[in-house]
């Protein structure tokens, strides 16, 4: 599994470099320009959970601080919390729980692997 791991890392690395050029370009403060829209709205958790995919925002800062613009918004900060409080950010600064985490959704997806593959019989 490590050589689709990295493949999915240095892909997901490429496309954050992409958004941070974009948002970089013309100083923009959101995805589409001045005002945040529901591109932003969209692509808020894909952003929000870089670290999970192992991808480390400090070299894109231009998306970093579009990530911190959205989360002072209030409606952000109200509405990643619907239906179920969104925990990424305290799971990321712990590496014992990210561990545990990351040990649950591997068996999770194991398992519907199993059963899919089941199915075909």
């Amino acid at each position: 599994m490590p050589p689709s791991i990295s493949r999915y890392q240095t892909e997901t690395r490429r496309l954050y470099s992409v958004l941070d050029k974009h948002l970089a370009s013309d100083n923009r403060p959101y995805l589409c320009g001045t005002k945040c829209t529901i591109a932003d709205i969209a692509h808020y958790g894909w952003g929000a959970a870089a670290g999970w995919a192992g991808v480390n925002l400090d070299k894109f800062p231009a998306v970093q601080a579009w990530l911190d613009r959205m989360e002072a918004r209030e409606g952000v900060e109200k509405g990643r919390h619907v239906p179920d409080p969104h925990t990424m950010r305290e799971l990321l600064k712990d590496k014992a729980k990210m561990a545990e985490q990351a040990a649950k959704s591997q068996a999770w997806v194991q398992a519907g692997m199993k059963e899919d593959a089941e199915k075909q019989k």
